[in-house]
């Protein structure tokens, strides 16, 4: 039988996570069916995604129901419901978790994105997440604003794996590694198995190919033409070389060889956001030993069914992703202010769709009364 693009991809080092989780899903067999088929190793979830889930089916009736009868508030409610579904998830991947000591079979929660600027709460919940959850491959997600610097530091020295999530720039890219390493200290100090603890970086990909294209498109040059839907690759790209880096420091080698993991990096917003542009762009051209890809299902898709996996589409791509970088920069369009523009609609978008979540609910609360 022909090795499938799944396979391949999975072969050139890349862990397929899929990007999506609801709990009609699990009680399918859809995720046993997708670790078996198409060589999916674990799953993301956000606000975003809870939101879609929640509205979509009566899988959640009952426990609606229940909850209710409980008195539950609808905060207590989405708590409930979205721990329930993510400890169900994180059983399904327990098989792969430990067949891989750990790296892979992950299920990541989100804190509440209302806490973005807030390090304390953020702290305090994503204990309360991990505590409730209670499964070792599970993976608490912390925005990479300032503020959450300082709670990643926190929580890994706390001894829990985190999914640092939201990052777009370089440079901040460097802190959240900072962050990693300042709380496997923390957690060495503390005594904790530095063994038992994992961690990734989400570095976000197509958005910064739609906010760059539409400044690109402003210009309308044929030199800014040109340079349009480059930019996600290419800053990914270097993100990789940033890992390469900061990951040999003497540092890091200190803490790897007490038994830490490296922190992976993870390139999330994986599905093209232009008809004009292949579907597998963000899988294919970011191939390298290592990482993860959480994809939507329907880049999943593409992937299994036509993507052409020709091994490593990274390492030795850091010149020409540089050129890309500076020949935008040169046009005026300001790297800097892009990504912190990202970073806040990120945050403002989980915040949306954190309060549909919450309207949902209460309203299936409010119904089942």
């Amino acid at each position: 039988m022909t090795e499938t693009p799944t396979a391949q991809l999975s072969a050139a080092g890349v862990s397929i996570w899929l990007d999506d989780l609801s709990r009609g899903r699990i009680q399918s067999g859809g995720l046993e069916q997708l670790i078996a088929d198409r060589n999916v190793v674990g799953v993301t979830t956000n606000p975003t995604i809870f939101a879609s889930a929640l509205s979509n089916g009566d899988v959640y009736a009952e426990q609606v129901a229940q909850l209710a009868a409980e008195g539950k508030d609808v905060t207590e409610a989405v708590f409930e419901i979205t721990t329930d579904d993510v400890a169900a998830a994180s059983k399904i991947f327990r098989g792969v978790y430990d067949s891989s000591n750990g790296y892979d079979g992950r299920v990541s929660i989100e804190v509440e994105p209302g806490f973005a600027h807030d390090a304390a709460s953020t702290i305090d919940q994503a204990k309360q997440l991990w505590a409730k959850v209670n499964q070792p491959n599970a993976m608490i997600k912390i925005p990479a604003t300032v503020e959450g610097l300082e709670a990643i530091t926190a929580v890994i020295g706390a001894g829990i794996s985190v999914n640092v999530t939201l990052i777009f720039s370089l440079t901040r890219y460097r802190e959240v590694i900072n962050a990693f390493l300042t709380g496997l200290e923390q957690a060495k100090a503390a005594g904790h198995d530095l063994s038992t603890i994992h961690s990734v970086a989400s570095f976000f990909v197509s958005r910064v190919d739609t906010e760059i294209d539409k400044r690109l498109d402003a210009i309308g040059s044929p030199e800014a033409t040109a340079l349009k839907s480059k930019a996600g690759v290419a800053n990914a790209q270097l993100a990789y070389q940033v890992f390469e880096q900061e990951f040999a420091s003497e540092r890091a080698t200190a803490l790897l060889e007490a038994g830490a993991n490296k922190q992976r990096p993870l390139w999330a917003s994986t599905g093209v956001k232009s008809a004009d542009l292949p579907d597998t762009l963000y899988v294919t051209e970011l191939v390298a030993d290592g990482v993860v890809n959480t994809m939507p299902e329907k880049t999943l898709d593409a992937t299994f069914d036509h993507g052409v996996i020709t091994g490593d589409t990274v390492t030795g791509s850091y010149a020409a992703a540089n050129e890309v970088l500076d020949a935008i920069a040169a046009l005026g369009v300001s790297y800097d202010e892009v990504t912190a523009l990202l970073e806040r609609e990120g945050v403002e978008k989980f915040i949306v769709s954190w309060d549909e979540l919450l309207e949902t609910v209460k309203t299936a609360l409010e119904a089942s009364k």
